[in-house]
């Protein structure tokens, strides 16, 4: 995965990271990392066929744009194809799920940023430990998977672990 810009600063062209990524590389190609930021950004390329298991994000509205290939995109409102330079608005509780198209899809995600995870004595309770839940922890962004059989991070395509 790509962190730095191509173009100094925060100025990064996606063709090129796109171009520069191995042919089978999957999942989040790059994202933005200049400390400081209020923002999260990330180009995930899905191969053909793959999906995003429907979710649901609580917190963020999230901004889509199709950068190469094309897919569907199932919302509360129906189905909606996707071409490069497309753009969906994904209000926060917004059901979703996304299928990349016969040749894959590669899109950008733009959100708030989402504080880290963080580890950490939670607070004294009845019942024992809590479950373990890193299988369901995206290596790439950190984000914890709301569904049990999920195999793709919802915020950035990479797989989960196994």
């Amino acid at each position: 995965m790509t962190t730095r810009s191509h173009l100094g600063g925060a100025l990064t062209d996606l063709d090129a990271v796109i171009a520069e990524a191995p042919a089978g590389a999957t999942g989040a190609l790059w994202r933005l990392t200049e400390a400081g930021r209020v923002l999260d950004a990330n180009l995930i390329r899905l191969p053909p066929g793959a999906t995003i298991a429907e979710h649901r994000e609580p917190v963020l509205d999230v901004l889509l744009v199709v950068v190469e290939g094309s897919g569907r995109l199932d919302t509360d409102d129906g189905p909606h194809g996707l071409r490069p330079h497309t753009a969906a608005l994904l209000s926060r509780n917004t059901r979703r799920s996304l299928t990349a198209g016969p040749e894959g899809i590669a899109y950008l995600t733009v959100h708030p940023r989402r504080p880290g995870l963080g580890i950490g004595t939670p607070p004294a309770a009845e019942g024992g430990e809590t479950a373990c839940l890193l299988h369901r922890v995206c290596a790439e962004c950190g984000r914890l998977a709301s569904e049990r059989d999920a195999r793709y991070c919802s915020r950035c395509g990479s797989g989960l672990p196994d």
